[in-house]
């Protein structure tokens, strides 16, 4: 109603110097838009170079490698806490990358075999096992023992080939550890532990689930001398996150899976370490573990 006090001329003298209000305040922010662009850029340049710097790739996806790649660290204390077995109690402390032990087509047979074993049960959260050794498996929140659960169907899921050739892959498992830390083989005992894990981006329901702390297994698990891992499925293609790392005081170092790919490393505090969340996709892997000490040693599996 009261625009029709103001003539024609009035309004547009109003117009022009409300427009060229709302031009002067967008122009007072272009400098206040460019500096936060500024700050932003160099704030991720930042980030990006101390991760950088903090972070090291031992071996990538990519890379094929046809002897070990080790790398040498002093070993801890932790050994001394223990009953020590001269020719196997680690003196040379590590963690070794090989792509030579497993083939992809071994690993892709052991893949199938713990997808018909774990499509039996499997967790309620992202972490699943399944131990062809005691016939742990996981189901819902808790474990039930698979060769009782499913005793009539355990012929129709495993075959024989498949156990020998889990037999054949940890022996040559123990056979690069021994030759690698400089070990009599016949002194390295299969211990528990030992299984098969699939794990995926779905959310931890107990603590079994939570994968992804960071631990010293010759501390979680008094027996471990070495521990290995055999990897059955690639980083960045059948899944995103689930890279192993190892922390150490000045850097972490990381390996990325492969399938057929084999590391492992002295049990020790010298190789305190963790595996990233899996946010995509799903992670197969096999923890082998070997022990110096007889009476923790278990047998290599037999199908019932």
């Amino acid at each position: 109603m009261f625009l029709c006090l103001f003539s024609a001329p009035v309004l547009n003298v109003l117009s022009r110097a409300n427009a060229q209000r709302q031009a002067f305040t967008w122009r007072s922010y272009i400098p206040l838009l460019l500096l936060l662009t500024v700050l932003t850029a160099a704030l991720t340049w930042l980030y990006l170079s101390l991760s950088d710097e903090f972070t090291e790739t031992l071996v990538s996806r990519g890379e094929v490698l046809t002897e070990p790649r080790i790398f040498l660290v002093q070993c801890s204390e932790d050994y001394e806490n223990h009953k020590r077995f001269p020719g196997c109690t680690p003196t040379k402390c590590g963690r070794a990358v090989t792509d030579s032990v497993v083939t992809k087509e071994e690993a892709q047979i052991l893949k199938r075999l713990a997808e018909r074993g774990l499509a039996l049960g499997g967790s309620d959260g992202g972490a699943s096992i399944l131990d062809l050794h005691s016939g742990a498996l996981s189901m819902g929140k808790k474990f039930v023992n698979i060769y009782r659960y499913f005793s009539n169907q355990i012929s129709e899921v495993f075959t024989e080939e498949d156990f020998k050739l889990y037999r054949d892959v940890r022996g040559r498992i123990q056979k690069v550890i021994a030759e690698t830390f400089g070990l009599d083989s016949s002194q390295m005992y299969l211990t528990k532990p030992t299984f098969f894990s699939r794990i995926n981006s779905t959310g931890a329901k107990t603590t079994h689930d939570e994968y992804w702390h960071p631990h010293i297994d010759k501390v979680t698990y008094g027996s471990f001398d070495y521990t290995s891992l055999l990897y059955l499925t690639d980083y960045g293609v059948d899944f995103g996150g689930g890279r192993f790392v190892f922390m150490d005081s000045n850097s972490n170092r990381t390996v990325e899976p492969r399938a057929g790919r084999v590391s492992f490393f002295s049990s020790g505090s010298e190789n305190l370490h963790r595996v990233e969340k899996v946010v995509w996709g799903t992670r197969y892997a096999i923890t082998v573990s070997f022990t110096c000490d007889p009476d923790h040693g278990i047998a290599d599996p037999t199908l019932p």
